[in-house]
């Protein structure tokens, strides 16, 4: 597991941090999986003393999957490897947008943009 994470930061840039809305990686050492999922809640887990989370996550898969793993912050965001059932986990943030693309203005873009479409009689 610890090649493939190697390899797989090479080419693939993560964040820091996990929170609603993002898209996590998800490894699995056995059955050897690679899955995207997007985060969709993180509660603080109040029944164990120390800093557990309910992280609610969709797997895109086909169909869809909502699940719930309990997780600590270090098991959240990457910064170390987990077991569940005995077997190896690994899940972290990615990030998509690239730091040098700056957001462009709605009208700048209208400005920019041809139709893509157009009547044809």
């Amino acid at each position: 597991m610890e090649k493939l994470l190697e390899e797989l930061k090479k080419i693939i840039r993560f964040k820091d941090t996990t929170d609603t809305g993002d898209i996590v990686l998800i490894v699995a050492n056995n059955p050897q999986m690679l899955s995207y999922a997007l985060v969709t809640d993180i509660r603080r887990d109040t029944s164990k003393r120390k800093e557990w989370w309910h992280v609610t996550m969709q797997v895109l898969a086909v169909p869809p999957q909502k699940t719930t793993w309990t997780l600590r912050t270090p098991q959240m965001t990457g910064m170390e490897i987990f077991t569940m059932n005995g077997e190896k986990r690994f899940f972290k943030a990615v990030v998509f947008q690239d730091d040098q693309e700056k957001p462009v203005r709605k009208k700048e873009a209208a400005k920019k943009k041809k139709p893509q479409l157009r009547v044809v009689k």
